[in-house]
């Protein structure tokens, strides 16, 4: 009796095929974890301030520290290194977020027929300054944990008196020597025990400050976390919604423009060339029409009009470059009502002279609020 034996399904020779089933699940968590990203502009502006945040800490990390130790520059030198890589970051971190730009064009916009509501720009100017805020923070609690930047800035602030090492010196040399705290291997203050004790003393109180404020920081997000559902999230949901819908409403603009510049330059050159082989065919009738014989009727060309079934009509409907600045600069002054059972004649007529033009979402009543 023979034993069958099984036969495993054969590959295709794809590389898909070829892959060990752990790579391709992984590479679909992967893409499903992309689309998410891709889809979630909230989510990618998460991960954007999380990776702003690892950049802080490696910077931070990779930095060598180096006090100038005079008297003149130490606080300039100190404190500048301890704001000036969070305003940068804090710059970068406006940059990366795009509804910081939404933000300003719905508050410098003009109301139009629709009426701006405050409430959405606050609520998305403090979700643009939580996320731009990350990385400034994370320095600056670096900075003060480990204690350099605040020696080298407030080291000749010290209080003389609170030390008694400091009780045989002149004021000059006092002032000369807490100058050179920062710098332990200089030879004024090599294996001083006042230098030590001022160092620690200031090292111990930046990281005070330090553990303080990541404390007040913690306590104010777990309030903030807490205490929100005590209040009507009517409001805030309306305002959440209303600004992912400026955002939405931005990009399916530039993409809807995108849309129609590119079809707009496609019937562009094919008129162009349909015009040049029109005119080229004319010539060659006049020059060669003792030497041919009667010719068969040209074709009609297709009329310019709106492609039948393709789904573009509200596209094509605009085919000049008065019509095309006149749409941009009426969404830009009046923006689309929200309201699409009200009648379309608020807009004053078509952009076109060959089909009336009809953008989508503009029929509203002028009194919505966004």
């Amino acid at each position: 009796m023979r034993v069958k034996r099984r036969e495993r399904p054969a590959s295709d020779g794809s590389p898909l095929s070829q892959q060990p089933w752990g790579s391709r699940a992984a590479m679909d968590k992967f893409r499903t974890l992309f689309q998410h990203f891709q889809s979630s502009s909230e989510s990618v502006m998460n991960g954007i301030c999380l990776l702003l945040a690892m950049v802080t800490v490696k910077l931070y990390s990779s930095f060598d520290f180096n006090c100038p130790c005079l008297a003149r520059y130490n606080a300039l030198y100190g404190l500048g290194l301890l704001f000036t890589p969070p305003i940068a970051l804090f710059l970068c971190g406006l940059l990366a977020n795009r509804q910081s730009v939404v933000m300003v064009e719905e508050w410098r916009r003009p109301a139009g027929h629709r009426r701006k509501d405050p409430g959405i720009i606050r609520y998305m100017c403090s979700s643009v300054l939580q996320r731009a805020l990350a990385a400034p923070l994370v320095w600056i609690l670096l900075a003060l944990l480990d204690g350099k930047c605040f020696m080298c800035a407030f080291s000749s602030s010290v209080d003389p008196e609170k030390f008694l090492d400091f009780a045989n010196m002149t004021p000059s040399q006092v002032q000369l020597f807490l100058a050179k705290v920062p710098c332990k291997e200089d030879e004024l203050v090599r294996n001083s025990p006042a230098r030590k004790a001022v160092s620690r003393y200031l090292r111990c109180l930046s990281q005070a400050i330090g553990w303080s404020l990541t404390l007040l920081l913690i306590v104010l997000a777990f309030l903030a976390r807490c205490l929100r559902p005590c209040f009507d999230q009517t409001i805030f949901l309306q305002r959440r919604y209303w600004s992912n819908y400026v955002d939405l409403e931005q990009k399916l603009f530039d993409e809807t423009c995108c849309e129609h510049a590119r079809d707009f330059a496609h019937r562009c050159v094919l008129h162009f060339f349909a015009s040049m082989q029109s005119e080229m065919r004319a010539r060659g009738l006049r020059r060669d029409s003792a030497c041919r014989g009667p010719e068969a009727p040209e074709k009609p060309e297709p009329p310019e009009g709106l492609d039948g079934g393709s789904g573009k009509a509200h596209l094509r409907a605009v085919s000049s470059q008065e019509q095309v600045d006149h749409l941009l600069s009426t969404w830009y002054s009046s923006k689309p009502p929200l309201d699409l059972t009200a009648s379309s004649g608020l807009w004053g007529g078509g952009l076109s002279h060959r089909a009336p033009t009809v953008v989508p979402g503009t029929r509203a009543s002028p009194h919505t609020d966004v």
